[in-house]
């Protein structure tokens, strides 16, 4: 089931009026990523707020998923000998079937029963499980289901899978919260989903000699079509009856329900031929035309299972279409305490932190890769036009509840004139919200100018700062803007105050002339409220003044890094062990029980550090080194993969390997490897385009491949790889190559199957007596055949309607070469692009991997 926006408070609500003392805690469950991180603490704020008790469970992987499955949820089930509750997922399991992952499927018959367990899923990634969309009522027994097939569809205040206002949560449910996508955009993929869930069976080997249907009809359906009817008609018997008149339609069912179609037309007595019957004087007992023309069974079995066929190729295309993101879910839950009026500067302070962690992860609209917009100043990131809609609300958001100081008013629209970038309170007590001119440069209030542009992620690859040249072009911009290197070696905030003033319009002077278009915020223009692309900045008193970028940075260093003593009050023999897969490396479980024993300190210290107290800012402030020494660290392995020439340009993608080195251990968190892989990506990108080897893709220009980074975690002795793609900025030779094969080979098939076909057709014409109605059947086969091989055609040049957008589908093929070689891969992270493969295995699942589609 779904929760369309517009109701987005519905079961919060109801939940409150429900709340007794008795009732169970609420059980939530984190991924562990700034976003999730920052959604998570937006509703404990409001849990704590209506004094509902709550318990926080960090989760780090499906193995994890499952045991949480298995030791937390199962348990409150009523069938269980619990009393039901709430289950909350931010950023965990929306792409997989939530109800089998966490054990809720009943395992004699496979039904889900929910056992009053209601599970909120909130999660920003791409495509969607569709039987949590659709499916996931709770109390549904199979003897129920065969009675009445749309007994999911007619559920109290359910229609067609979305939850109206009379709905009541029992028995308990999977409900996916809408950000707006599934009502704006999955209409088709409802349609076919719930067609498929109430069409009878077919059995498609049970074909009519003819030929015309039977090759290559053995498809399995998609998943989430659960089918629970079944239905198979005898063939036409008309061949043998050509002086009996027109056939009649014989149709069984062994479900008790039959297929609707027209009644069987009767025959009136003497006639005996289709000549008599033609030249016979109508009468009123005559047969209508349309009667004689009445489709035959096994004309409605060929229809049923084109129409099935029709179906299953819309789901197959939504799932195959590759990963991206949304809305952040921060942003949704924050939406969800505005519709109840609880919104404030705290919480409007945690969605800007989360909204704005998605392009340091590189998390776009096409999934994991470099940003189609990165040319763009400020903050220009995930999302397009609506990444950035959502953002001007944030901006509206801060004028709304930080409204200027009469006192001070002038003096901030003289610093906002100028673009100063703010680095202290306006006094002791402050701690507003304020919008800044943000340049892309990492951590500029507590860096040196000079650390901080030499280590961004968007200015490095542009001047080449990993070679001489390099580094050469970036004194000279320093030089070109009158900064001293005596000045731009010393921290910001003790820079000279004049330069500070002028530097933002001297990069808008210069910064173009080295490619640098997009390295601050263009000027306002029109209403000066409508600042795009500038970022948000808040301050403690004269604590500390932190940027959202800033935060974010902060925070995911603190996930992926971790602190590096854990915290003795943490008893990591209490924390069980991961679930590994059965295909995963040997040894590879022979430290998750450490690698699950870090998850809770680091998520913990980070989201201590996200708390509305005033010990945050201290907590932020003190894990700054960290994220300076991992952005260090990626720097230097990025240079020296580069000035090395480590990166290898394969089939389909390039491929480099972090092996060796004084930072090889910090790359076997894969949200660091993410980093590094978006890091290198960028310079490769803009390189081809220097070169000139960039084409274009209808108006667009995109240059470069996909990448793959693999990190050697030597104590477990394995790869852990990485796949980064899509952005509009890369093609896939290998897959167009591929489709132009597929085309061609379909295109064989076809002209083969029309020429068998038409042979069968002349045999048949020939062989029967009513040949004017059997070829008035044949030709209407015949055009929804043509229509349904255009539509196909159409599906597989472009299966999503969107040319322009080239997704990250490495999680897709992943688990293709999985299947197809022996190789000893994990794949258990929430992000599908994100796998472990054995030492030994390395060659052979990347040489596998070099002939797939990794982008489409």
């Amino acid at each position: 089931m779904y929760l369309p926006r517009q109701l987005i408070s519905q079961l919060y609500l109801q939940l409150l009026r429900t709340q007794n003392p008795q009732s169970p805690s609420v059980l939530i469950l984190v991924a562990l990523e700034p976003d999730a991180l920052c959604a998570c603490r937006i509703l404990t704020e409001l849990l704590k707020r209506d004094f509902i008790p709550h318990k926080i469970q960090p989760v780090g992987g499906y193995g994890d998923l499952a045991r949480v499955g298995q030791d937390l949820v199962q348990p409150m089930q009523t069938t269980n000998g619990g009393s039901g509750g709430v289950v909350v997922c931010l950023g965990v399991g929306g792409l997989v079937d939530l109800a089998d992952i966490l054990g809720l499927n009943n395992p004699e018959d496979g039904s889900e029963n929910m056992g009053g367990v209601d599970i909120w899923v909130f999660d920003a990634r791409r495509p969607w499980n569709l039987g949590n969309v659709f499916g996931g009522q709770g109390g549904m027994s199979s003897a129920m289901a065969e009675i009445d097939i749309n007994a999911r569809r007619r559920g109290r205040g359910v229609d067609n899978g979305c939850i109206t206002p009379a709905y009541t949560s029992k028995n308990g449910g999977i409900v996916v919260f809408d950000d707006g996508d599934i009502e704006g955009d999955l209409s088709s993929e409802r349609e076919a989903y719930y067609a498929l869930l109430d069409m009878p069976e077919v059995d498609e080997d049970d074909e009519s000699d003819d030929g015309s249907i039977g090759e290559a009809d053995d498809e399995d359906t998609q998943p989430g079509s659960k089918k629970r009817k079944s239905w198979s008609g005898r063939e036409d018997e008309d061949d043998s009856d050509e002086d009996d008149g027109p056939p009649r339609q014989r149709k069984r069912s062994n479900s008790g329900s039959s297929f609707v179609t027209s009644p069987s037309r009767g025959r009136r007595n003497g006639i005996n031929s289709s000549n008599s019957s033609r030249s016979a004087t109508p009468t009123s007992d005559s047969p209508s035309p349309e009667e004689q023309k009445e489709p035959s069974a096994r004309s409605l079995k060929r229809r049923l299972i084109r129409l099935k066929k029709k179906h299953e190729a819309v789901l197959q295309n939504y799932y195959a279409s590759g990963t991206s993101y949304s809305e952040p879910i921060s942003s949704l839950i924050y939406s969800l305490a505005s519709e109840l009026g609880r919104e404030d500067n705290d919480l409007l302070w945690l969605a800007i932190i989360g909204v704005s962690s998605l392009e340091l992860s590189g998390r776009t609209m096409t999934g994991v890769g470099i940003s189609n917009t990165s040319d763009s100043g400020g903050s220009a990131g995930w999302g397009g036009q609506r990444g950035e809609h959502i953002r001007q609300i944030l901006r509206d958001e801060v004028h709304r509840l930080n409204p200027p100081d009469p006192l001070e008013q002038n003096r901030d629209i003289r610093g906002e004139i100028h673009g100063v970038i703010p680095t202290t309170a306006r006094s002791p007590t402050d701690t507003s919200i304020r919008l800044s001119p943000e340049p892309r440069f990492l951590l500029v209030r507590h860096w040196s100018l000079y650390e901080s542009m030499l280590h961004s992620p968007y200015l490095a690859p542009r001047l080449h700062v990993w070679t001489e040249n390099g580094r050469k072009r970036l004194h000279k911009l320093f030089a070109k803007m009158g900064i001293s290197l005596t000045q731009c070696h010393q921290y910001y905030t003790h820079m000279d105050m004049e330069l500070k003033r002028v530097l933002r319009g001297r990069l808008l002077k210069y910064a173009p002339m080295y490619g640098l278009d997009g390295l601050v915020p263009p000027e306002p223009s029109g209403n000066s409220s409508s600042r795009e692309g500038w970022g948000f900045v808040r301050c403690w008193g004269w604590k500390a003044c932190l940027s959202a970028t800033d935060v974010g940075v902060i925070l995911g260093a603190m996930l992926e890094v971790g602190p590096h003593e854990t915290t003795p009050s943490w008893d990591a023999a209490r924390i069980p062990r991961l679930q590994s897969s059965t295909n995963a490396p040997e040894n590879a479980g022979a430290l998750e029980e450490s690698d699950s024993a870090s998850i809770i300190p680091r998520f913990f210290s980070a989201y201590d550090a996200t708390s509305l107290t005033s010990e945050a800012p201290t907590i932020l402030m003190g894990a700054l080194p960290l994220a300076q020494h991992l952005h260090r660290a990626i720097l230097r392995t990025g240079t020296s993969l580069l000035s090395k020439h480590q990166i290898r340009h394969l089939r389909a993608f390039r491929i480099a390997v972090v092996k060796d080195g004084p930072d090889v251990q910090l790359f076997t968190n894969p949200g660091a490897l993410t980093k590094l892989a978006l890091w290198i990506a960028e310079a490769i990108r803009v390189q081809e385009r220097e070169k000139g080897d960039s084409v274009k893709i209808g108006r667009k220009r995109a240059a470069g491949t996909p990448l793959v980074l693999a990190g050697l975690d030597e104590a477990r002795d394995l790869y852990v790889v990485v796949g980064t793609g899509g952005g509009g900025g890369v093609i896939d030779f290998a897959a167009m190559s591929k489709r132009q094969e597929e085309r061609r080979k379909k295109k064989e098939a076809k002209e083969k199957k029309d020429k068998a076909r038409a042979e069968n057709r002349a045999k048949r014409a020939a062989e029967r007596a009513e040949r004017e109605d059997d070829e008035a059947e044949e030709s209407e086969d015949e055009s929804e055949s043509s229509s349904e091989s255009e539509s196909e055609s159409e599906a597989e040049e472009d299966p999503r309607g969107k040319k322009h957008l080239l997704r990250n589908r490495f999680g897709i093929a992943f688990q293709e070469v999985v299947q197809e070689t022996s190789a000893r891969v994990r794949i258990d992270s929430f992000e599908h692009c994100v796998v472990e493969v054995a030492k030994d295995d390395l060659g052979g699942f990347l040489e596998a991997l070099s002939f797939r589609s990794v982008v489409g």
